[in-house]
């Protein structure tokens, strides 16, 4: 089957996840600037989901313009990592209101690894499936995949000595992968010379 319809639900989903975390954000209860900074953790945390849900909807866009055709296991293994994702609004809410205490900052780092490890299963079925190849010559070797779990275990474990150090390290894996990835525009680009 085609990927569009997995791709439209995939993109609602995620719009979705952003909608209810701006939802969760606290107005200030003065309107002036000592009342927005009582909301800036909330901002923050807000802002750090945000830019994680956008690479992956970036990343999953471009996956899926290597994917021609999708099967039913790749349909679960897209459920999957939408369901990790969904928890992002619960796990950011839950880390701005108790200012980053330790075991919900734990949770934070436990969804960000569990959404890297459903993603990576997403590839390894698309690789399993028709076509799986093209995607696998496209993505290479990919040492930020590879990395971004290495980090967040590291944040979780400074989560059991302090909050900020492993916010820090859940930072350092989105700044990483916002550094435009090219893979894929790069494979595309070169079939299409060769074509």
């Amino acid at each position: 089957m085609r990927t569009s319809r997995l791709e439209a639900f995939s993109d609602g989903v995620l719009a979705i996840i952003i909608t209810i975390m701006v939802l969760e954000l606290e107005i200030p209860r003065e309107p002036t600037w000592s009342g927005l900074a009582e909301s800036a953790t909330g901002l923050l945390t807000y802002a750090l989901s945000f830019v994680y849900v956008g690479i992956y909807w970036s990343n999953h866009h471009h996956m899926f313009q290597v994917v021609e055709q999708i099967s039913g296991a790749v349909l679960w293994a897209n459920l999957h990592l939408l369901f990790w994702l969904s928890l992002l609004p619960f796990t950011t809410a839950w880390m701005d209101e108790t200012s980053f205490e330790q075991t919900p900052t734990i949770v934070y780092g436990l969804n960000l690894l569990l959404a890297a490890i459903a993603y990576y299963g997403l590839q390894l079925t698309i690789f399993a499936g028709p076509g799986g190849e093209r995607l696998r010559t496209a993505l290479g070797v990919d040492l930020k995949g590879r990395l971004s779990p290495v980090i967040y275990l590291v944040g979780i474990a400074l989560s059991f000595l302090a909050s900020w150090p492993a916010v820090a390290a859940f930072v350092t894996a989105a700044l990483v992968w916002l550094v435009p990835d090219r893979r894929v525009e790069r494979f595309l680009r070169d079939e299409r010379d060769l074509a």
